[in-house]
């Protein structure tokens, strides 16, 4: 008896706690400044800084959509402003398309290289 008296003691202050309900344009905001790079962050999103650059592109991002401007206008409009550089997944081709190739290129060289090596060692050791 006591269990369940301490039970309900401790769900009683759930049903009156107040239902926070999430702001849909917030929501929207956010998806779209997770999508940028903060400009002065190592790598962070404009969603997850907390530098005063980032509150700033959030308020213009939720500005822009007030306006009834489209997610794709408003990613290019950061993207005029600071390049390719602000998207957190940068164009697979243009000035982009080096960050995509490059390192599985590096990766088969680095294979290759380190295989020549093995198998060059393995050769010397059996003529020793």
């Amino acid at each position: 008896m006591h269990r369940l008296l301490l039970a309900l003691l401790l769900i009683a202050p759930m049903a009156w706690a107040d239902v926070v309900a999430e702001d849909p344009q917030q929501r929207h905001m956010l998806e779209i400044a997770e999508k940028l790079r903060c400009a002065v962050c190592q790598n962070q999103s404009v969603a997850e800084s907390d530098a005063d650059l980032a509150r700033d592109m959030r308020a213009l991002i939720a500005e822009q959509l007030a306006a009834g401007r489209s997610d794709g206008q408003i990613i290019e409009y950061f993207r005029a402003r600071y390049g390719d550089f602000v998207l957190m997944q940068p164009p697979r081709a243009g000035s982009g398309a080096p960050l995509w190739w490059l390192p599985p290129v590096l990766l088969l060289l680095g294979v290759g290289a380190a295989g020549w090596y093995l198998r060059r060692r393995l050769h010397d050791q059996d003529q020793v």
